[in-house]
């Protein structure tokens, strides 16, 4: 592999694409059986009906794009997949036209952004992330999976698993922050609970995106380019993508933006040289919206023929939405400059993943059924549970958690208190293109008046978050422009809230962002609170009475006044359709909570990026009397990569390694016990760190390599396993270019989060 040879120049040395083998021992992605019936039936397709299968349609006519009404195509064969419809009367129409009308009877692969959840919306991918348990993930995607098949829905196109270091990035809300190690966890766990262990008729088949490094968009502005060196790509941003490959994902998802100075959804060297070459995927590559079309608007292609030859050759097999290869791919093929071999590779694996789906066997919706398992009560209880099992305890001064449920008057602020649209999230199936979602969400405030229903529960929301640059889910979803409010309007909403906190046992602030604020096109220049929530909640603060304050949002904000003020914090993500009801037994202690951070907490937007396995500096920030590299704000998070409270404390004591030494090919046993020292029971989540002290390369000052979240009754201990091997000690090496275990002095941290200082050490030999 070369990193350096551009896809431009890869083109120049062949005129005809060939297609490139798959690594030896790698499994196949779709079934023998499968394989053997999509071969049969490619045989009998002509070039026109191949192409077809490469084209994934607009099931919606989207302002612009008049020429991708689907019934024309479908019948002549034009569309292999079609995306942006969810009515499940039109899936069946549109299916019925490629069944029956259709040449071949091919039937759709119908795909969509089924994010978290499709009526019952569980919380978003960060906050299930911040749970520290892949169950979470795995549970809530196979709920996910039922509800989208019997809605017909047969392809998603998640899990997202850009690992982002910078919160101004809206989309850090779809993936699980800024760790390879913990992101690989969680990619494997959505893989699994989409497709199960081998794609079937009761599968969702994942697409895995963006194909990659889109989470390192120049200062975190979404669409804007990456340079990411190979040693990083390979060491942190391919991570979870690997991972995911292994687990078995069906599908990928090339990104939008340049990759040093390559576009990703036209760059051989991501889609053939490590998908294929590497790691031997077989599945589907899918374009990202548009992005084959994009090619020539990044001048990188000429024309659209241009752009169509250089994703085909890259090893993009099907184009999303911008009819490039509908429009070009056959005279690309008649005109000699691709193979229609090299076609034929690229719809293979589209036509196997229908047969494995079952989509020949059962290609329509029991429209009777629908409404009854998208509405099963059972997937409620399950959202609930794991959106407390999601939130994150950053500050409990005083054991101000938790709140008694004998209180009287309780007053709840905040414009995202009783907001049932933001509490979701974004990326809402049925908030989407459609008539609206029919989950029915329980907000904080209606959550807090379940859990008290004799008592005094006051609501003051204070004005609409404004919103002036609107970003894409708000034009999907119709939003608009919201300009703040006037001097004497947010006066009114701050006196209101004022009058309802003096006259309440204890104040409940709801703040954070509007849920389009975190998502894709919803980047960030600060991070502060927006609007008037700042001040709202200042002013309730100094009225005395106590104060918590529960966190809605997809970023890490600016709550530095509130760290040192406000003696409670509670980080609830968007949890869901229940997530009111599961912040309220947060809230009143029926649920300890025991999340942890996915991501290191800045404490302004300027101190972004910020990560905690960075490199060594001549000037590390452990030495003696460090405070800070900026001048004007301490350089450190305000709350560390791993950290979150519980109602107990717990210790950890008696690490134990194993082995003095050990040889590259060996493993280490590493044991740390773990003890519930406090009065109730709780969850802990063991994290083992690492660090290299020499080498080949600059290696982290800590890198996770290891965590388990246990459950622990009062006075309970119990001892935690890890095993340190090739898989956990290896890295890129920049200098040997390849993958390396290195002889070396190794630390070895066990704890609660990033910095915790129980410590060990080893040594690899050679």
């Amino acid at each position: 592999m070369h990193w350096n040879k551009s896809p431009l120049l890869l083109l120049l040395c062949t005129a005809v694409l060939t297609v490139p083998g798959t690594a030896r021992g790698q499994e196949t992605t779709f079934s023998p059986e499968a394989k053997q019936k999509a071969e049969a039936l490619l045989k009998q397709m002509t070039l026109d009906e191949k192409v077809g299968q490469l084209n994934q349609s607009a099931g919606l006519v989207l302002p612009g794009l008049a020429d991708q009404k689907p019934d024309d195509l479908i019948a002549a064969g034009g569309a292999g997949s079609i995306l942006w419809q969810m009515n499940a009367a039109e899936i069946n129409r549109l299916q019925h036209i490629a069944v029956e009308k259709s040449r071949l009877h091919i039937p759709i692969l119908f795909g969509f952004d089924v994010i978290h959840g499709y009526r019952t919306v569980f919380p978003v991918p960060l906050a299930m992330a911040s749970s520290w348990d892949p169950s979470v993930e795995e549970q809530a995607q196979h709920l996910a999976a039922e509800d989208s098949r019997a809605a017909g829905i047969q392809w998603t196109f998640t899990p997202m698993v850009d690992i982002a270091r910078d919160a101004r990035w809206g989309r850090i809300v779809e993936g699980a922050g800024e760790d390879p190690y913990l992101g690989s966890a969680m990619a494997r766990a959505q893989v699994r609970g989409f497709q199960g262990d081998n794609l079937n008729p009761q599968s969702v088949l994942v697409c895995v995106k963006h194909f990659a490094g889109y989470g390192a968009a120049d200062g975190g502005r979404d669409y804007d380019a990456s340079y990411i060196p190979e040693e990083l790509m390979e060491n942190v941003y391919l991570a979870p993508f690997h991972a995911a490959e292994e687990a078995g994902a069906g599908s990928f998802m090339s990104a939008y933006m340049d990759l040093n100075d390559v576009p990703a959804s036209g760059n051989h060297w991501l889609l053939t040289d490590v998908l294929r070459n590497d790691w031997g995927f077989q599945g589907i590559v899918l374009s990202d919206a548009f992005a084959v079309g994009s090619l020539i608007t990044h001048g990188y292609a000429r024309d659209g023929e241009d752009a169509a030859h250089k994703a085909v050759t890259a090893g993009l097999n099907m184009d999303m939405a911008s009819l490039t290869y509908s429009k070009n791919l056959a005279k690309l093929v008649k005109d000699g400059k691709i193979s229609e071999s090299a076609v034929d590779a690229l719809v293979l694996p589209v036509l196997e993943a229908k047969y494995d789906l079952g989509l020949f066997e059962h290609p329509y919706v029991d429209e009777s059924k629908v409404d009854s398992i998208l509405s099963r009560p059972e997937g409620l209880v399950l959202e609930r549970k794991l959106a407390a099992r999601s939130m994150v305890l950053l500050r409990n001064e005083d054991h101000a958690l938790p709140l008694s449920k004998d209180l009287k008057k309780v007053a709840v602020i905040g414009p995202l208190a009783d907001s049932g649209h933001d509490i979701e999230g974004g990326w809402t199936v049925e908030g989407l293109f459609g008539p609206g979602s029919k989950s029915h969400p329980v907000t904080v405030y209606a959550g807090i008046k379940n859990k008290l229903p004799s008592a005094q529960v006051t609501l003051v929301t204070g004005p609409e978050i404004s919103r002036i640059y609107p970003g894409l889910l708000d034009m999907l979803s119709g939003r608009k422009p919201v300009p703040p409010p006037t001097a004497a309007e947010a006066a009114e909403w701050i006196a209101k809230a004022k009058a309802a906190a003096s006259d309440a046992d204890v104040v409940v602030a709801v703040l954070g962002e509007i849920s389009s604020m975190s998502s894709e096109s919803a980047s960030r220049a600060t991070l502060d609170l927006p609007g008037i929530q700042q001040q709202m909640l200042e002013t309730v603060v100094a009225t005395g009475k106590p104060v918590v304050l529960v966190l809605e949002n997809g970023r890490p904000l600016d709550i530095r006044w509130a760290s040192e003020h406000v003696p409670a914090i509670l980080e609830a993500w968007y949890p869901g359709t229940e997530g009111g009801d599961a912040v309220a037994d947060v809230l009143f202690g029926e649920v300890n909570p025991g999340g942890k951070l996915p991501l290191s907490w800045p404490r302004v937007a300027g101190a972004e990026p910020l990560y905690y396995n960075h490199n060594l500096t001549h000037e590390p920030e452990d030495r003696p009397n460090f405070t800070s590299r900026y001048w004007d704000i301490n350089s450190k998070p305000l709350y560390p990569f791993g950290y979150g409270l519980s109602y107990t404390d717990f210790k950890f004591s008696n690490l134990h390694i194993g082995k003095n030494a050990q040889s590259a090919a060996d493993s280490n046993e590493v044991t740390v016990d773990v003890t519930n020292t406090g009065s109730v029971a709780g969850d802990a989540v063991a994290q083992l760190y690492i660090h290299q002290r020499y080498g080949s390369a600059s290696r982290p000052v800590r890198q996770l390599e290891g965590f388990e979240r246990i459950a622990l009754k009062p006075g309970e201990t119990r001892t935690v396993k890890f095993v340190l091997g090739e898989n956990e000690l290896h890295f890129w090496s920049p200098q040997t270019r390849k993958w390396v275990v290195e002889p070396s002095a190794f630390d070895v941290w066990a704890g609660g989060d990033s910095t915790a200082p129980l410590h060990g050490e080893f040594t690899v030999t050679q």
